[in-house]
């Protein structure tokens, strides 16, 4: 009977056990994303040493991404709810008016805020309607900005909106009002090459590009934006040019692709065996010899001009909101040439991404780009985390009361260049000083602001066929 029982037994808690193994745990949605983006962290984090706990898995992802991220040192890790819009976003793809602003308390007396524009996004309604670089908007939606409500205010230029705005009028030395602008959004595709030109000074000729991010290029066209700088490039070696001004203060970022592209074009006589940069990931990558002694090439480009440019010098124009893929260029260059700093310190970012999805769960549409490796240049100098210092300070609201249009000779980071090119003096002494607090960009906001994004498919692959293992 006690030999029945025991049987008895057994086959029950193995039939039990073949039921519970049919039986699998179903996640929550939130549980489900929140797991892969555990999964991927354990694998991908830079710091992943450092990683934090993680709160509970049926959390927001967004509150479960940040709760693992190893702040404040790592300042630029971030999650996306839509990785399409996420991809969009880093190609210059957004809807807005198409202005930019720089952000300064009006006085240190009194709360208002004052939103100056910086440049204005070709075809755009806010180009359409007038507005220009250096106009100053006071009210949006016909209310004042403050520093209680100007986030709040800001926010409303994603929608159609109004703004009050006064220009500079040169006969009374003083800003006029303007009528009110109405403004409609609408769907923008940036082109990161905003200017070029070619100047003359003392019988020299400086070539000049304003670069306002890192892109290769549209969905349509993927190689456009990068073959239109090749254009540019080879116009300015069929001039002749002496010099070149490479202007970055309104660059924050993008992707390593056109990094690599543009330094090509500069760095004297480098082909694809020359080193652009050389790259570091977590301890557990590391153990694989794919993440071992990594390092990007230049490519061979007909375009160079590095050869004609005099004393082998690029110049940079930077400011604090320079940061990422143009740091990774003027990092980059510096064992080949001599790279000159004009405007104010770089953010410092010496680290890079890769944008990642979840590729097996259709309803997680989240996009996420964690730090993953850390980037130095041929000779392994990478410790640039508190910026680069500029050669010639300048900064702009600061040294200056008003904005002049972008390409004027006599703008402020263009003019203490052009200066420097022709031996003229620009001792600090010479430069005004304005009592104005800076508290802030549209810049900021963007997407690609702080970004290094490397989304060459040979890298991705190792790291997803390591997932899949």
């Amino acid at each position: 009977m006690k030999t029945k029982l025991l049987f008895l037994l057994g086959t029950f808690l193995a039939l039990n056990a073949c039921q519970e193994e049919k039986v699998e745990p179903q996640l929550s949605p939130n549980a489900a994303i929140n797991t892969w983006i555990q999964e991927v962290m354990d694998q991908v984090y830079f710091w992943l040493d450092d990683m934090r706990r993680p709160i509970s898995k049926d959390s927001d992802p967004e509150n479960y991404f940040e709760s693992l991220l190893f702040r404040p040192t790592d300042r630029f890790s971030a999650i996306y709810p839509d990785y399409q819009e996420l991809m969009n976003s880093l190609q210059g793809v957004s809807l807005e008016a198409g202005y930019e602003i720089l952000l300064a308390r009006e006085s240190q007396t009194n709360n208002n805020v004052i939103a100056f524009i910086t440049y204005i996004k070709k075809g755009s309604p806010a180009e359409s309607v007038g507005l220009k670089r250096g106009d100053r908007i006071e009210r949006i939606n016909g209310e004042r900005m403050t520093l209680d409500n100007y986030q709040t205010l800001l926010r409303k230029r994603s929608e159609n909106h109004s703004v009050t705005a006064f220009r500079f009028n040169p006969e009374t030395n003083s800003f006029g009002p303007l009528p009110a602008f109405d403004l409609s959004v609408m769907e923008i595709a940036e082109d990161p090459n905003f200017l070029d030109t070619i100047y003359t000074v003392n019988s020299e000729k400086v070539g000049y590009v304003i670069y306002h991010f890192f892109a290769p290029g549209t969905t349509q066209n993927p190689s456009a934006y990068n073959d239109k700088m090749d254009q540019i490039f080879a116009r300015f070696k069929a001039e002749g040019i002496n010099h070149l001004i490479l202007d970055f203060r309104y660059n924050g970022g993008g992707f390593v692709s056109s990094a690599i592209n543009l330094g090509s074009l500069i760095a004297p006589n480098v082909t694809n065996q020359d080193v652009f940069s050389k790259r570091i990931f977590n301890s557990f990558l590391s153990g694989f010899e794919d993440f071992q002694n990594v390092e990007t090439k230049f490519v061979t480009k007909s375009e160079n001009l590095g050869p004609i440019l005099n004393g082998n010098r690029v110049y940079v124009i930077t400011s604090g909101r320079t940061a990422s893929a143009s740091e990774l260029i003027i990092n980059g260059l510096k064992p080949y040439m001599d790279v000159f700093l004009v405007g104010d310190i770089t953010v410092g970012k010496n680290v890079g991404s890769i944008p990642l999805e979840d590729e097996d769960n259709p309803n997680n549409k989240y996009g996420i780009l964690p730090i993953v490796f850390k980037d130095s240049n041929k000779n392994g100098e990478s410790e640039f985390s508190n910026g680069f210092i500029p050669n010639i300070q300048g900064r702009e609201l600061i040294n200056q009361s008003r904005l002049l249009p972008l390409g004027d000779t006599e703008e402020l980071l263009l003019k203490l260049t052009l200066d420097h090119i022709q031996g003229i003096s620009t001792a600090g002494a010479r430069l005004e000083t304005w009592d104005r607090e800076i508290i802030g960009s549209s810049l900021d906001n963007k997407t690609r602001f702080g970004q290094l994004i490397e989304t060459e498919s040979i890298l991705k692959n190792q790291i997803m066929n390591l997932r899949k293992h």
